[in-house]
């Protein structure tokens, strides 16, 4: 787990929920951690208000609360121009899951599931700990982004008589073509939300999606993505086979893998490896295995090094692999081992990913 503070002073966290007893909870529970909880809000107009007397460096908050909503919390710093790392500590439920998604694409900087009733705290305040203080951090040392490109508008059969037939024409043979799988942690709802819109489709041989979040909120992320994409973006449920057309979405709580030949994937129950299920470098290891040359990796914002040892599982078996600039990262930790270990075939800000990835899939 990470310190809670890397410097002398305590990270100054102000928490906002409308439940009396969940605000004791994460306030004793990030003091203990070393955090300095400089104020409670019971709604999100009282939020706003301590936000702006207090300016803190990061914020816990709930989405259900009475008067402005956390969403509505969202919206107005991001009209205000704030930079204010917020996590946000929400309910299991389809509503709620869906909610907390529209949450991480209005800017969210992470998501914390909330325990069911009679379930254990530890692994709560553990996670709550752990992206406190990753949000704490990026507050403190978040670099000046550099200017995006902006996305390729959407191709239609129209432009310039017919580009899609063009592209079709060019396409590799379906033995050859690639398949795409991305990964990604902390920023990588928001991210995708940008990335898999401005991809073409078909896209290659298909591809997959890896993003670390837990049980219940991946569906809601799959057709939110999938709304606003050319592509079709599913939660995996086991025993798909990869299609041109399709993206599928690794299911929080469970495991993607692939059969040896790649010819479908199934969910696995297997542990959670360092805290994550899914983890990355288990999708990776098993497309590499089945692809070989035709794996294009695309590892993206996030915390920690997953992806790091699938990715030495593609250099070795000739895949290529992508990263994502730190410029345009939330959080520059999964990007920056492939980086540091010399794995990168390329390293490009957000906005042109699509572009590169279109590319090496010939699409």
């Amino acid at each position: 787990m990470l310190a809670a503070a890397r410097t002398a002073t305590p990270s100054r966290i102000l928490v906002a929920d409308d439940s009396t007893f969940m605000r004791r909870l994460l306030t004793q529970a990030l003091r203990d951690a070393g955090f300095d909880v400089v104020g409670e809000a019971g709604d999100g107009d009282e939020a706003l208000a301590l936000y702006r007397d207090l300016r803190p460096d990061a914020m816990t908050l709930d989405l259900a609360m009475p008067g402005m909503d956390g969403i509505g919390v969202l919206r107005a710093l991001r009209g205000e121009r704030s930079s204010l790392p917020v996590v946000v500590v929400s309910a299991f439920s389809p509503a709620h899951g869906a909610r907390a998604v529209d949450a991480l694409a209005e800017g969210a900087f992470d998501l914390v599931a909330k325990p069911a009733f009679g379930e254990p705290l530890d692994q709560f305040v553990g996670a709550l700990r752990e992206k406190v203080t990753a949000a704490a951090i990026a507050s403190a040392s978040a670099p000046v982004a550099a200017p995006r490109r902006a996305p390729r508008p959407a191709r239609t059969a129209t432009d310039g008589g017919s580009a899609v037939s063009r592209l079709r024409a060019r396409r590799a043979p379906a033995a050859s073509r690639k398949v795409v799988l991305i990964a990604t942690s902390t920023g990588g709802p928001r991210a995708l939300a940008e990335l898999i819109p401005a991809l073409p489709s078909p896209l290659g041989a298909g591809g997959m999606i890896v993003q670390h979040m837990p049980a219940g909120f991946t569906a809601s992320l799959a057709q939110r993505l999938d709304r606003s994409s050319q592509l079709t973006v599913v939660e995996a449920g086991g025993g798909e086979v990869l299609e041109p057309g399709t993206l599928l979405l690794a299911p929080g709580g469970s495991h993607l893998r692939l059969d040896d030949d790649g010819g479908s994937v199934r969910l696995s129950a297997e542990a959670a490896i360092g805290g994550l299920r899914p983890r990355a470098d288990l999708t990776i290891a098993d497309a590499a295995k089945a692809f070989g040359e035709r794996l294009v990796l695309v590892v993206m914002t996030g915390m920690g090094k997953d992806g790091l040892k699938g990715a030495r599982e593609v250099r070795a078996r000739g895949g290529r692999i992508l990263a994502q600039a730190e410029s345009t990262c939330t959080v520059y930790g999964m990007p920056r081992a492939i980086v540091e270990a010399g794995l990168a075939d390329d390293v490009l800000p957000l906005g042109e990913l699509a572009e590169a990835i279109a590319g090496e899939t010939g699409s």
